[in-house]
């Protein structure tokens, strides 16, 4: 297994294994691995000859005031974790490189980021879409995987990846969840015991709305209203960020339930925001 810094080294080497005929996988991670991520290693593993793995928690994606500075980093485990799960490559680019002095130029997705976390998070797409572009060219990916828990980023990566034409294969994994149901997800850590059972608000509520759909309810602002009750009977203290309901591939929101809807939520928890979705039907 390689550990790779520079990216003159990594573009090298991405050269080196297409010219051998090499199927090349990307995961694009920010570290701190959870079995979640590690689930996209070895989907992508069964895919294709080799699988770079990428750490970078990419500071172009977080606006000020958001958890940059604080957010969780095992760059050792990381590597065994990557290891155990069968990528041959990590990536570990340094922000300067990314990022070099005078950098000016961005991605943008216009539409698809309008809405859910990019109304709420402005700036946030535009440092996603950046980051990933540049690791599909440095890293030339014929396949590149990507988890369904942050569904919008996959749904915005994929149209980039579609219209700038990369000849990537997308897939979107399914969300790995913990035995009762909480989202994987690196924040989580920031949980004490005592707050940790009512993180699974979102769960509840994601599961009380499938529930509803499946008794006959396709009324979005009738499982929105319950959805909120189940959060609140959870997590006294929570506060919602949206509770949306939208179409799969537009993130066009829907006031009926049918085949293909998404339901996305972010919830601040106790000052932890996550994000989950399920699809009802």
């Amino acid at each position: 297994m390689a550990v790779i810094r520079s990216v003159t080294s990594m573009q090298r080497l991405a050269r080196k294994l297409a010219g051998q005929g090499k199927k090349i996988g990307l995961v694009p991670t920010m570290g701190f691995l959870h079995e979640g991520h590690l689930s996209l290693i070895k989907r992508a593993r069964k895919k294709t000859d080799i699988v770079i793995t990428s750490i970078f928690v990419n500071p172009t994606q977080f606006a000020p005031g958001e958890d940059l500075e604080q957010y969780p980093r095992d760059e050792r485990g990381d590597i065994r974790k990557i290891k155990r799960a069968g990528g041959e490559i990590i990536f570990i680019p340094r922000a300067e490189d990314i990022y070099p002095e005078g950098f000016q130029t961005y991605v943008t997705v216009e539409q698809l980021t309008l809405t859910l976390e990019g109304k709420m998070r402005p700036t946030h797409f535009r440092g996603v879409t950046t980051i990933v572009a540049k690791l599909f060219n440095i890293c030339r990916p014929d396949v590149a995987v990507f988890g369904m828990k942050d569904y919008q980023q996959a749904i915005v990566l994929k149209r980039m990846t579609h219209d700038l034409g990369y000849p990537i294969t997308f897939i979107i994994a399914p969300t790995v969840r913990e035995p009762d149901g909480l989202a994987m997800s690196s924040r989580n850590k920031y949980f004490t015991p005592e707050q940790r059972p009512e993180a699974l608000c979102l769960y509840y509520a994601l599961t009380s709305a499938r529930s509803m759909v499946q008794a006959g309810e396709y009324t979005a602002a009738i499982i929105r209203k319950e959805m909120r009750a189940v959060i609140k009977a959870t997590c006294p203290t929570a506060i919602i960020d949206y509770i949306a309901f939208t179409d799969f591939e537009t993130l066009q929101p829907v006031q009926h339930v049918t085949a293909g809807t998404i339901c996305s939520l972010a919830i601040k928890v106790h000052g932890v925001r996550l994000i989950d979705n399920m699809k009802l039907l």
